[in-house]
């Protein structure tokens, strides 16, 4: 079967089955991305935030998420089953969303310890508390930082959750598996296509997201140093 031919067999079975990809679609992004990646947020971001405040904290934090960077992701996911997991999304979004934890852990970490330290003096002699300082200062400057770090973790999550349907979950990855499964290269289409085209798409919106949220003396200082 020639390439062009796969890419018709491909746009065929989009047209003809485009509600059901759609629905794989919808699980793929609402479940296995946005959710386990905003619990990562939720996490993540306190415990950042914690880790600048306490260096006690630092080394154990960072030691134990980047152990759980290096498992294999697909093993990661296989391990959750025997726990009490079983197969399907469950595994997959308890994984997803503890390889999400790094990206966002570190660079909130690195925002908030990146802020000038005459800016945070200035804060604190102008009577405020160490929460107003957070609140006010330190983390508005940092917040562009930690949306590249949600960024980063979203669109490792696009490609990771592909992962899902080797351990019985739903989403792209299962069209992936069953084109390797029946040997159709079209069906790997239909499923890698949408997900590399959505992994595009998010680090594009999420990359003007990063840019919005930047303090205009920031932003307008970065455009003049380029």
């Amino acid at each position: 079967m020639t390439v062009f031919a796969t890419w018709l067999k491909m746009w065929s079975y989009l047209t003809t089955n485009l509600p059901e990809v759609v629905r794989a679609l919808e699980e793929h992004v609402l479940l296995l991305v946005v959710f386990p990646v905003a619990m990562a947020v939720v996490v993540a971001v306190p415990l950042g935030i914690a880790a600048t405040r306490w260096s006690w904290l630092e080394k154990p934090i960072m030691a134990v998420i980047n152990i759980i960077q290096t498992i294999p992701s697909l093993a990661l996911m296989a391990l959750f089953i025997p726990l009490g997991l079983g197969i399907g999304n469950k595994p997959a979004i308890v994984a997803l969303f503890l390889y999400s934890l790094l990206p966002i852990l570190r660079n909130t970490y690195t925002g908030i310890k990146g802020v000038d330290a005459d800016l945070k003096e200035a804060a604190t002699g102008m009577g405020m508390t160490e929460f107003e300082r957070l609140l006010r200062v330190e983390l508005p400057l940092a917040v562009p930082v930690i949306m590249a770090g949600v960024r980063t973790a979203t669109v490792i999550a696009i490609g990771t959750a592909t992962l899902a349907a080797m351990v019985g979950g739903g989403g792209l990855g299962r069209y992936i598996y069953r084109g390797l499964q029946l040997m159709r290269d079209y069906l790997i289409l239909v499923g890698a296509v949408p997900a590399a085209a959505l992994a595009l798409v998010a680090d594009f919106v999420l990359g003007h997201v990063e840019y919005w949220v930047t303090p205009e003396g920031l932003r307008l200082s970065r455009e003049k140093s380029e």
